[in-house]
């Protein structure tokens, strides 16, 4: 985001953070290619690759006979993308096009295609997935990670500020999203679900399956300096849009700051748990 519009993304500036996305959720990201990847499947495409996590995983399910091919439409992205991971295909394509000359880079229809929270940053999130279906083959995939629950990590009440801190956090969250959606060109609102998106996307055999995410208390020293980076980095991507009640926004600088008493670090009730869903549909042979 930048100041003069704390709406927009610049991705160009999420390199590093992606990047480290792409290491910490390795074992995710092995355990989702494992579970989609068909004996049999020859390409799979990684749309919106970022560090080029989801990328990695599906060539090494595919196998030496496979193509994982990483897309992403951010020159920066891509770069950092191709350091990360040199042996690896990777190809320039929009979300907000039709595609079209991704279908030609690719030179043949994949088996599976997967867009893990990129297609939400579509103008027309329909349009979006019509053209990650028409990538398919008969018998392809397409799956979407869209949805799944906020992660929980605080007590409810933490003695600074008022109780819900976090609950309030979220809803801010859903603010700004609402209004980056809003000023995408060409948004469209999309009043249904995804599981209805890929049907309309002439998919079939549409599904969902969500995982939870529970790591075991107490939470290691890495784990507790990870859930406050998570924090640090959405107080400060909500910062700039205002939407953080200034009370609030005082709490978080006090419970973000090593040095004071109140230093999140400092305490030894934090968790981690969420959920994540991933939605499913089969281009008929």
């Amino acid at each position: 985001m930048t100041s003069e519009d704390p709406y927009t993304v610049v991705w160009s500036e999420q390199t590093a953070h992606l990047g480290r996305l792409a290491g910490e959720e390795a074992s995710w990201y092995a355990a989702t290619a494992a579970a989609l990847v068909r004996p049999g499947d020859r390409l799979a495409v990684d749309v919106g690759c970022g560090g080029a996590g989801m990328t990695r995983a599906l060539a090494t399910a595919l196998g030496p006979g496979g193509r994982a091919v990483g897309v992403d439409g951010e020159p920066a992205i891509l770069a950092v993308a191709k350091e990360r991971a040199p042996d690896l295909e990777f190809v320039a394509a929009d979300l907000d096009g039709d595609l079209t000359d991704l279908r030609a880079a690719l030179g043949e229809t994949a088996d599976l295609v997967w867009a893990s929270a990129s297609v939400h940053h579509a103008g027309d999130q329909q349009a979006a997935v019509n053209a990650l279906a028409g990538l398919l083959g008969g018998g392809g995939r397409l799956a979407l990670a869209e949805g799944g629950l906020p992660a929980r990590h605080l007590p409810w009440d933490l003695g600074v500020g008022e109780p819900g801190l976090e609950v309030r956090l979220d809803a801010a969250q859903d603010r700004w999203f609402a209004a980056m959606r809003a000023g995408l060109p060409g948004s469209v609102r999309m009043p249904y679900g995804w599981s209805e998106c890929l049907r309309r996307a002439g998919l079939t055999e549409v599904a969902a399956r969500t995982t939870l995410f529970e790591r075991e208390l107490p939470l290691t020293d890495a784990e507790v300096n990870r859930v406050l980076d998570k924090l640090a980095h959405r107080v400060d991507h909500l910062r700039p849009a205002g939407l953080l009640d200034p009370a609030d926004l005082d709490a978080w600088d006090c419970l973000l700051d090593s040095a004071d008493t109140a230093w999140l670090g400092l305490r030894d009730d934090l968790y981690w748990l969420d959920a994540r869903t991933i939605h499913t549909g089969l281009r008929a042979a």
